[in-house]
Order: structure tokens, then sequence, then C-alpha cells
């Protein structure tokens, strides 16, 4: 099964395209039909929950709390590797490390400067050609 760590910036994207047919849309679909298996840590559910509920997004609270609630459920939960990469912005490096705790992990970010350039960190589009999607 691929597995993959989701920057928020992708669900954020995801939310604003509802409906859409654009990458991060198909990225939140193919989690929610299990197509992949997300990978998560208590300060990632915690990055997601500040962001997807600030006012200025103004997304629909039944929504964010669904898909949290989904994330939480159905995701695999593990514990950071620490990890000296450089990691451009400090919030990200929990993605990175939680990416490199759960073997063959991904990194989905559309964010790919704030990473280091290495294998893990792909972009939304990429990611939907690793899925076939």
């Amino acid at each position: 099964m691929i597995s993959a760590v989701i920057d928020t910036n992708v669900l954020v994207s995801a939310f604003w395209s509802f409906g859409k047919d654009t990458p991060p849309m198909r990225i939140l679909r193919a989690l929610v039909n299990g197509t992949f298996t997300a990978v998560i840590s208590g300060g990632i559910v915690e990055e997601y929950r500040e962001v997807l509920r600030r006012k200025k997004f103004a997304f629909d609270e039944t929504d964010v709390n669904a898909l949290l609630e989904f994330i939480v459920r159905h995701s695999i939960w593990v514990t950071p590797t620490e990890t000296d990469a450089p990691v451009a912005d400090p919030k990200d490096k929990v993605f990175y490390c939680s990416a490199l705790a759960e073997d063959g992990a991904k990194v989905v970010t559309g964010n790919m400067k704030h990473f280091p350039q290495t294998p893990i960190v792909v972009s939304p589009t990429e990611f939907c050609t690793i899925l076939g999607i």
C-alpha cells in the first residue's frame, strides 16, 4: 500500500477546488477511497486543525471536522524520526520527519522549495502520477 504525508497546503488547495479535477482534489478523493494511506503524527493533526479552521479560509466546519475525523481514524500514526536535513520552514519539519518514520512514505506538498530535494518529496501532480489517478 502506498503511504504519504499530506502537507496542509494540499488539503487547503483541495478545499478551494472542491468538486473540480485538480491534483489536490484527486488526492483527497484517493485518500477517502483508500487508494493510499495517510501518515500522520500529533503535530500534523494539530496543524491541520489550526490551519483548516482559520477564519480567512471560511471552510465549512462540518466538512473540515469530517475530514479530520476520517484522517485521525484511517491513517498510520507515527513518531517523527529526527533528522538534520535542512527544512526551510520549521513548521514543515514534522511533515518530513513523519515521512521518514514510515518506510516508503512520500511527502506530498505544493511547497517543494521548503523541503530537502529528495525522492520522498513530491508535488501533488507527481503523486497523482504515482497513484495512477
